[in-house]
């Protein structure tokens, strides 16, 4: 059976594929094994160049043909990789069987027992899976979270002077700006995104228990902690860690996560206030012909984009917290327990970029409506007590809080009408009185230059 968005399990390569297709270079079963491959021809190149002794008759002209087993691979070459798999049992040695063939191809056939020298699978896995996912989430998702912060920066700077009536426990209460209230995600997402940037992307790379056992017992003369370094630094452009077991800590890896599910955290925040804002009707959404809001009710415009974005970070965390959670723990020195679980780390991701794109769609959509917001900051005069009784308060006038709790903790409608004539009879100068008067919903909103 030929996969296709109507027999595959998962929507991520269902009914997203084309929206996830992206990712597949990185975190597919192909992606996984190219970048095994990568690290293992990158590793016998380096051992040539620093020079291991049994390889300094490899000539520096041939690295580009043994990097073409890497920057050619094809699904066929893949394909080939899984035939020997189900040979091996083992997909990592699968791996070195399918370069040793290719070794045969292009007259390295000497050489081919320093593919994968010294080293465990892990060596490789702990270096291949951060590496997709360093370019994976910098090449993809990277781009796309930079982008929404831009979507969301724009709208701050449209909607800068628009005043808007907040609400806190769902009440009425001091206004703000909606662009304001627009920049409160800015500033959260960016700094998160500094304090993502400082997590490095780790590898382990050392041997069977992490001790270079093999590599020193070979040739006891080589720095090979040095060696390891200057690899994975240089060659891969990961971090190498320095005292590890069979396998990688995962602790920089679940800092990453947790750093991306606090990211994903945000947006469910913003997408449940748009999603509000829409219900109150601050917003409207543009109309897109032919596009059916409800199977019975015609006239509906749902929020779908913002649903949509919120249920696919709600999944992508969910998976985050298991990520984070379970890959820093492995018994002893190793168990297999990671394996299984590495293999989902494109399911959140996928989730994620759905939702990121989800949430910039729905942004597009949004039309704004501020005779709506004007009409509601008119609706609640009450709000304004508190400038006025702040006010008193720097007059030193007797109560000025209790004053105005009297007057407005009430069931009835408070206007401009009854807050003019409460000023009136307030013991105080005609200036203050005129100041008092000159205070509106619409112009009580704070800082001016507040972003």
């Amino acid at each position: 059976m030929v996969l296709s968005s109507l027999n595959a399990i998962s929507p991520i390569d269902g009914r997203y594929r084309f929206q996830n297709e992206s990712l597949s270079t990185y975190f597919s079963e192909m992606g996984l094994i190219r970048y095994r491959v990568q690290v293992e021809i990158e590793y016998f190149i380096a051992l040539c160049e620093y020079p291991l002794p049994h390889l300094q008759s490899v000539s520096s002209d041939r690295f580009s043909d043994l990097r073409r087993i890497y920057t050619d691979f094809t699904e066929s070459d893949a394909e080939k990789v899984k035939e020997i798999e189900k040979i091996t049992n083992h997909d990592v040695k699968a791996v070195e069987y399918f370069i040793k063939d290719r070794f045969d191809l292009i007259g390295l056939s000497e050489y081919k027992e320093f593919i994968h020298f010294g080293l465990t699978s892990q060596d490789i896995n702990n270096t291949a899976t951060p590496l997709s996912l360093k370019e994976g989430f910098l090449n993809v998702l990277f781009p796309e979270i930079k982008l929404l912060v831009y979507d969301l920066k724009q709208r701050a700077k449209l909607w800068k002077k628009i005043p808007m009536l907040a609400r806190t426990h769902g009440q009425p209460a001091s206004p703000t700006r909606l662009g304001k209230e627009i920049y409160v995600f800015v500033e959260r997402l960016e700094n998160q995104l500094k304090m993502l940037d400082r997590i490095p992307f780790a590898a382990k790379f050392g041997g069977a228990t992490g001790n270079f056992n093999a590599h020193v017992v070979a040739y006891p003369e080589i720095d090979w902690a040095g060696f390891g370094n200057d690899f994975v630094k240089n060659k891969l452009g990961l971090t190498r860690l320095q005292t590890t077991t069979q396998i990688e800590h995962y602790d920089y890896l679940a800092s990453f996560f947790d750093n991306l599910k606090r990211i994903n955290t945000i947006l469910i925040d913003l997408n449940r206030d748009i999603w509000a804002y829409i219900s109150m009707d601050y917003f409207k959404q543009t109309i897109n012909k032919g596009e059916v809001g409800s199977s019975a009710m015609p006239h509906k415009i749902n929020p779908i984009d913002f649903e949509n974005s919120e249920g696919n970070l709600g999944l992508a965390n969910a998976l985050f917290e298991h990520l984070s959670a379970k890959l820093p723990i492995s018994r002893l020195q190793r168990d297999l327990t990671d394996s299984t679980v590495t293999r989902n780390l494109g399911v959140p991701l996928g989730h994620s970029l759905l939702a990121y794109k989800s949430l910039r769609k729905g942004l597009s959509k949004l039309i704004l409506n501020e005779a709506k917001i004007a009409e509601d900051l008119d609706n609640n005069w009450a709000v304004v007590a508190e400038a006025i009784q702040t006010i008193l308060r720097r007059e030193n006038y007797p109560n000025p809080y209790e004053a105005l709790k009297a007057l407005t903790r009430t069931n009835k409608k408070i206007n401009q009408k009854i807050l003019i004539e409460f000023v009136d009879n307030l013991d105080i100068t005609e200036s203050v009185k005129v100041e008092l008067k000159a205070i509106t919903p619409s112009n009580y909103v704070g800082v001016k230059g507040l972003n």
